[in-house]
């Protein structure tokens, strides 16, 4: 048995079972709604606690499960009681390619569905696509009004009956994280569309600045335009709002990355959430742009190469740089138990060290994944103390009481597969209805390496970690050392290879809600 902490791990190689630690209570205060996909503050966090332990599998913990007809990925948003999402048109045949999506509004408490609107879309993009289709970005709830966005080239926006308020025609990119923003809806918007075979080839990299990516805002209330941003913005960023210790809202944006984007120059820029201007531009050559990015008393953190950086939110001066490949301190299983070591990560390819959007400041520490080892970091900002630790690679819950943890082993030359390509169970990327929904092949991998990913998101003392398989490890994120002890538990989604997500988690009232391939799920203590 494991409790708290994961104490008394035991097993021979790849594959143990355990019994995973209890729960916390329902959360004190209610009253703090996820009205955004990046919650309640724009920080991917709530300071109420949630369930830690759960299994779908198992039906542990689970007030309800809502099957849906068809795949999607955007984060569920929960206002007054209610549960926003989106999924895909309903398909007939296995498909490759989708552009219609579906807004869905549910009770929070009982799953029930309340209304449906179909929101149509121009351009075609890959369906469960590793970097984001046309139902990825999440809905903002503001005011009465519900925002949702079609990735595939339209926005609309309803009242809480479902009747259409004002829509527009406007393309965006696949990863935004819309939010709210004085009256404005924030996003990023993209002009150039996809390939008909919904992908984004590199030569878009020589166009003019005239057809760059940008932050976009419009008036909530009208969707009228209010700005666009005086700068590139990357398609793979995750931006958040943030907060200036003078009150200034603003966001952290980023250039540079795979594909050849056309935005220039590599590096990062500060906007001012009032009129879209760059307060400050930071070119980094070789910058791979595609993650979130917080700012804590004044500080931008980001990570660079093989390098993290804390850079003066005011200035944009570069304050401190920390290697995080280097002599690294790390808690590693060596097939039976948890040992301590010190270890060098290959810095080959250095503008892709941790995978991608899956990093989060949260108090002192800033939590990230890494790209080339299924290893979990984190990086003290105050002293610039490095941990890693070592996490299962895959988990096969059973309907009995155990779980299986599957654990990566390092390839021999010529004879396994790395990282990215090492999977025990394959995600099969089929619908409710058991038609195959991807054009990506990579959907179908572990969760790990060349993928993006969920954002992390914290609820009280511990940090929620989904990978795309359906895997979730909650870690108590203050924790005095990143080990085996500050590893809560590890949770399912659903059944191993059939519960891919790109969603990340949101909190509300005590409740977890988390999007799969095929549910919608409400995990309460």
């Amino acid at each position: 048995m494991i409790h708290r902490g994961l104490r008394n791990l035991c097993g021979i190689g790849l594959l143990m079972t355990i019994t995973l630690s209890t729960g916390t209570a329902r959360c004190a205060d209610p009253t703090v709604d996820w009205h955004q996909a990046a919650g309640p503050n724009g920080t991917f966090s709530s300071p109420h606690s949630a369930p830690l332990d759960w299994s779908v599998v198992q039906n542990r913990n689970i007030r309800w499960r809502l099957q849906l007809p068809e795949t999607g990925q955007s984060i569920p948003i929960v206002s007054q009681g209610r549960v926003y999402f989106t999924t895909y048109a309903t398909v007939t045949k296995n498909s490759l390619l989708g552009s219609d999506i579906v807004a869905w509004c549910c009770s929070a408490r009982t799953g029930r569905v309340l209304w449906r609107r179909t929101i149509e879309g121009k351009h075609p993009l890959r369906l469960s696509g590793c970097f984001g289709d046309s139902s990825s970005p999440p809905a903002v709830c503001a005011d009465g009004r519900i925002v949702f966005l079609n990735a595939s080239g339209r926005i609309v926006c309803f009242d809480q009956k479902g009747r259409e308020i004002w829509q527009r025609d406007l393309l965006s990119v696949g990863r935004t994280l819309p939010f709210e923003m004085d009256g404005n809806y924030v996003f990023t918007n993209q002009l150039y569309p996809p390939d008909p075979n919904g992908t984004f080839p590199h030569k878009y990299a020589d166009l003019p600045q005239s057809r760059w990516t940008q932050l976009r805002a419009l008036d909530i209330s009208t969707g009228q335009d209010v700005w666009n941003s005086t700068c590139g913005v990357n398609m793979g960023n995750a931006v958040l709002p943030q907060t200036l210790n003078d009150g200034r809202r603003v966001a952290v944006v980023g250039r540079g990355g795979g594909h050849g984007p056309p935005e220039k120059p590599e590096g990062i820029s500060l906007i001012d959430l009032k009129t879209g201007r760059a307060l400050w531009s930071l070119p980094l050559p070789g910058f791979m742009s595609t993650m979130s990015y917080r700012i804590r008393d004044d500080e931008v953190h980001i990570f660079h190469r093989d390098e993290h950086l804390s850079v003066n939110a005011i200035t944009g001066e570069v304050l401190q740089r920390l290697s995080i490949v280097g002599d690294v301190n790390l808690r590693k299983w060596d097939g039976v138990r948890y040992v301590s070591s010190v270890d060098t990560l290959n810095s080959g390819n250095k503008n892709r060290m941790i995978t991608q959007t899956s990093n989060l400041l949260v108090g002192e520490y800033h939590y990230f994944r890494c790209y080339t080892r299924p290893w979990l970091g984190r990086i003290n900002i105050n002293n610039g103390t490095l941990e890693y630790l070592e996490l299962p690679l895959q988990i096969k819950t059973t309907t009995a009481v155990g779980t299986d943890l599957l654990w990566y082993h390092p390839p021999l030359p010529g004879k396994a597969q790395g990282l990215t390509q090492q999977s025990f169970i394959s995600n099969s990327m089929t619908n409710s209805s058991g038609f195959v929904v991807s054009g990506d092949k990579r959907s179908r991998g572990n969760g790990w390496g060349h993928i993006a990913s969920p954002v992390p998101s914290v609820a009280g003392d511990h940090l929620y970690i989904p990978v795309m398989n359906g895997t979730v490890y909650v870690v108590r994120w203050a924790a005095d050392k990143l080990d085996e002890h500050a590893l809560e538990s590890i949770n399912d989604l659903g059944t191993a290879g059939e519960s891919w997500t790109r969603a990340s988690l949101s909190f509300s009232d005590g409740r977890i809600y988390a999007h799969t391939i095929k549910e919608l799920i409400c995990i309460e203590r």
